[in-house]
């Protein structure tokens, strides 16, 4: 078996948040049953975080601009590791190529692989499934190295970071990058509200610096009882909040992934996308969805003016829900 000479691995996956967390489970059984060195090509600014998952020595990180000029110093980098196999885990040109500069004994790509960069790869592994969830796609790899499928794990090492308070810790996302991801604000607020009169909770407010104006909406809502981090806390920090959250309610973004490796329940509110693929993975997490007959789209643009499909999903469904997970209690999700 070629896992048996296996020394040193590069994985390449350069983005995006979610991405990396799906495909943390196959490299960690990787390097659970061959023992080799695995370094991982990241995007700058995940570099840091991926430098926190467990099976990984080493990170590469790689400019997500101005990429061809960086790649001669990138390609010396990493020609001068000698790899023994290379991992595209991302299956586009971009990722290809830097497989590619890698030099490895060979160099295997995904069965979703894309915009040609087929002709990079030695082999492809797995066949073409879209109807799976990314982190199963991405398990290919381990079938492909003859290895055993164990079951899927998240090792991932944080600071400590304890959240104040003797009430239910509640971490709130309420933008995504897609409009049609995006349910209202109004909603977060109005959910908001509706837990409060219930319970005693303290809210955390993530987001990047676009989500700012969203947070702040949803921090007035929270009359004194939230703290907006948008735009402050590295993904680090955040991953380290999640851990600690009772509970994150979120549109289909990347912390979902993240919460949901780190065995934070998660509520989701889908709109054009598809949880079967792209939802939190595992159990003790929950979707809800206006279940129209055009979701999911995949679209950036709404067909139907109006974003029936996230109007649909009521703020008392939401809030009734995220209540009686809480009276679960925060879970461990598995597989």
């Amino acid at each position: 078996m070629f896992y048996a000479l296996l020394m040193k691995l590069l994985v390449v996956k350069l983005s995006s948040l979610g991405d990396l967390f799906h495909a943390l489970p196959a490299v960690h059984n990787i390097r659970e049953q061959t023992g080799a060195e695995i370094h991982w090509a990241a995007h700058t600014p995940y570099a840091e975080l991926v430098g926190c998952f467990g099976p990984v020595a080493r990170v590469v990180p790689c400019p997500r601009q101005r990429t061809v000029a960086a790649l001669p110093a990138l390609a010396r980098t990493l020609a001068a590791e000698r790899y023994d196999l290379a991992l595209d885990m991302q299956g586009l040109l971009k990722s290809a190529l830097v497989a590619r500069l890698a030099r490895a004994k060979k160099t295997v790509g995904p069965s979703f692989h894309r915009e040609g960069s087929r002709l990079f790869y030695s082999a492809v592994a797995g066949p073409r499934n879209k109807s799976r969830h990314a982190v199963e796609e991405n398990m290919d790899f381990v079938d492909w190295l003859g290895l055993e499928r164990v079951p899927p794990a998240f090792p991932i090492r944080l600071p400590d970071r304890p959240l104040p308070g003797p009430g239910p810790q509640i971490a709130l996302l309420p933008q995504s990058r897609w409009a049609t991801k995006n349910w209202p604000v109004a909603c977060f607020a109005d959910v908001v509200r509706r837990l409060q009169r219930h319970i005693r909770p303290a809210f955390w407010l993530l987001g990047d610096d676009k989500a700012r104006d969203a947070c702040a909406a949803i921090e007035r809502a929270a009359d004194g009882t939230a703290t907006n981090l948008a735009g402050s806390a590295s993904l680090v920090e955040t991953a380290a909040l999640l851990r600690q959250a009772d509970l994150l309610i979120a549109n289909d973004s990347g912390p979902v992934h993240m919460a949901a490796a780190l065995g934070t329940p998660t509520l989701v509110v889908f709109g054009a996308t598809d949880p079967a693929r792209t939802g939190p993975y595992g159990t003790g997490h929950r979707v809800l969805s206006a279940k129209l007959p055009c979701q999911p789209c995949f679209s950036r643009h709404c067909r139907r003016n109006g974003l029936a499909c996230l109007q649909g999903v009521t703020p008392e469904h939401v809030a009734e829900t995220a209540l009686a997970m809480l009276r679960h209690g925060k879970g461990r999700p598995t597989a």
